[in-house]
């Protein structure tokens, strides 16, 4: 690893670690959410390092749609086992039974999530959430601070946010208002990667390249099985694939390619144009401003 790749990492890493500390600082109640992809599992080392060799003082929590891949779920489990963090899952199965959310037609579990995520913040009384996103991701995403206020029904307002001058963070707020807090901001799918390498962090096997029976639905491969099902006329494959990105199975595709270790996907990284979530994310293709939609509504 080249010396000006080792100084970049050095820098956002000790970027992330400053804002994590400020916020166990200033805030009364945070919370990490936890989604077993590689930004929130980057985020949760970062965590572990700002406060060693104490334990993380908050706990991690996963908005769980019940439509995860099985990997994910096992290593979010030996993760946090290893880590001693304490691990809230907030069902969105659970809020369906209840009544609290109910299903549409296309399949996604994204925008349910919201009210899901909303009712655990609020039953535990955190002020401050910290979110795994990235600028470089999404145009919504680009547009949100370090620090992201949201009013007291959970929303977010792109117009109305407050200056981050000096890197100066405010975290005021009044009872039923949070934080969003997104400590990743500045780094790019690459620096994730290289990052990944240089801590020698694990990462669920879903990221590496394995073989796997996949379907092309409108050039996107989805593993069949559980979650995706062939449809009449459809026929699958057994491709070499590796996912970019941890979504619902339901809804996230795989990525063709022969990357089976983190040096190879540093290296694939370097010369793809499309982010993670342009690639393979069906959900968020519902429409051009999906993603700030949900986003004024309360989502991750």
């Amino acid at each position: 690893m080249t010396a000006r790749i080792l100084d970049q990492w050095k820098t956002l890493e000790s970027e992330s670690i400053h804002i994590i500390r400020e916020v166990a600082a200033e805030m009364q109640r945070p919370c990490l959410l936890f989604s077993g992809g590689k930004d929130s599992i980057v985020m949760l080392w970062l965590a572990v390092k700002a406060f060693a060799p104490a334990r993380v003082p908050f706990p991690v929590m996963h908005i769980d749609t019940g439509l995860n891949f099985p990997e994910v779920l096992e290593f979010r489990d030996s993760l946090v086992s290893d880590l001693g963090v304490e691990l809230i899952v907030a069902s969105v199965p659970d809020a369906i039974e209840r009544g609290l959310v109910r299903e549409d037609s296309s399949g996604s579990r994204n925008r349910i999530q919201t009210p899901v995520l909303l009712e655990a913040t609020e039953q535990h009384g955190f002020d401050a959430l910290f979110g795994g996103a990235r600028r470089d991701e999404e145009k919504a995403r680009a547009k949100e601070r370090v620090f992201s206020f949201r009013d007291d029904f959970g929303q977010w307002d792109p117009k109305n946010q407050r200056p981050e001058l000096w890197s100066l963070y405010n975290g005021r707020v009044s009872p039923g208002e949070h934080i969003r807090v997104f400590p990743l901001s500045n780094w790019t799918e690459l620096d994730i990667w290289n990052y990944i390498e240089a801590q020698n962090i694990p990462i669920p096997s879903l990221y590496l390249a394995h073989e796997r029976e996949v379907v092309d639905r409108q050039g996107m491969l989805y593993a069949v099985g559980d979650f995706i099902e062939l449809r009449d006329g459809e026929s699958s494959s057994i491709r070499t694939v590796r996912y970019r990105t941890m979504g619902d199975a339901n809804l996230t595709a795989a990525v063709e390619s022969d990357a089976d270790t983190v040096a190879k996907v540093v290296e694939e990284i370097e010369t793809v144009r499309l982010t993670e979530r342009g690639a393979t994310r069906g959900d968020d293709k519902v429409s051009e401003t999906s993603m700030e939609d949900r986003k004024r509504e309360g989502y991750f």
